[in-house]
């Protein structure tokens, strides 16, 4: 995947998702959204699927620059991190790589911002994954 970076871990997708929010917060993020597709595909298909939440994290302090640097980044963000249930009932927590999604932005100051979300989200990954 070149757009995202992933891990999984032996969990509970309940305490899954709010031990990726408290990481998150750690480095500073929020959690704007949180998007519960396997209920939204239930009530508007009827299809049953195993648990997939979208969660829209955002830090406020790098967001800010990152909106000052270029006013319709906004349609970039927040940086999503999928949590789903695998099969074999694992857990897989995956960040989108705001590296490689903000190279679609040419403005001067917006690839290191992106390298400092990067690596405060790889610093999340690591977290959760050494429990």
């Amino acid at each position: 995947m070149n757009y995202g970076f992933s891990t999984r871990i032996k969990a509970g997708f309940d305490d899954t998702i709010e031990k990726v929010t408290a990481a998150l917060g750690e480095e500073g993020f929020g959690v704007l959204t949180e998007i519960n597709v396997k209920a939204v595909l239930k009530k508007k298909l009827d299809i049953d699927k195993r648990p997939y939440t979208i969660l829209g994290a955002c830090n406020p302090v790098l967001a800010n620059q990152a909106i000052s640097a270029e006013p319709d980044i906004g349609l970039l963000l927040p940086c999503n991190v999928l949590v789903r249930e695998e099969e074999n009932g694992e857990i897989t927590v995956a960040f989108m790589d705001p590296a490689a999604v903000l190279t679609l932005v040419d403005k001067e100051g917006i690839a290191e911002l992106a390298g400092e979300v990067k690596e405060r989200l790889q610093r999340v990954m690591k977290s959760i994954s050494q429990d």
